[in-house]
């Protein structure tokens, strides 16, 4: 766990990024550093479950689910912003602590791979998780395991998830330490 613990002390806190009161966490020092990048990927493998097939979101859930299918030798399944996707889609509009977007997902996404591994950066107010849950859901696919790197603790996200899908379970890979730090 040590690595992992040196990985995820790379992430930079960035300011009023990208609007006043915002604390943006930046994982471009870890993306960068093959070693850090190496970590992060392995231990966000280990929370697969059952799933045959990795779904990520937009932007840096690409990033990280790509990462986390080749590592499984598993396909990977696009959740795009708005307007992004060049074939049929199906929508969800979220909230975030700045703002709204909406999500979109090719319809036939899920046409033979049924369990999904969920890829994402960071947990903050949950409505991009749940955005992201229900069009997999909307295709056709179920999600077995949702992984991220971070969580952005006192947003209430974990909570808003958990209240409308209460069997999931969600491992960030912070929990991960402080399960490791806690058994000593």
């Amino acid at each position: 766990m040590r690595e992992l613990s040196s990985a995820l002390s790379l992430i930079r806190l960035v300011p009023d990024f990208p609007q006043p009161g915002i604390l943006f966490q930046d994982l471009t020092p870890i993306f960068a550093d093959k070693s850090a990048f190496a970590s992060v990927i392995s231990h966000l493998s280990n929370h697969r479950g059952t799933a045959s097939i990795v779904a990520g979101v937009e932007a840096r859930g690409f990033i990280l689910g790509s990462a986390v299918a080749a590592n499984l030798e598993l396909g990977f399944i696009p959740i795009r912003k708005k307007g992004k996707l060049p074939f049929d889609a199906i929508s969800r509009r979220y909230g975030l602590e700045y703002g709204d977007d909406e999500l979109e997902i090719h319809r036939d996404a899920f046409l033979v791979e049924k369990q999904i591994f969920l890829v994402d950066d960071v947990l903050a107010t949950g409505g991009t998780l749940i955005a992201a849950i229900e069009l997999i859901e909307a295709a056709g696919g179920t999600v077995s395991s949702v992984a991220l790197l971070s969580e952005v603790v006192g947003l209430g996200g974990r909570e808003r998830v958990a209240q409308r899908f209460p069997a999931l379970e969600i491992h960030v890979l912070s929990d991960d330490l402080r399960q490791d730090a806690a058994r000593g």
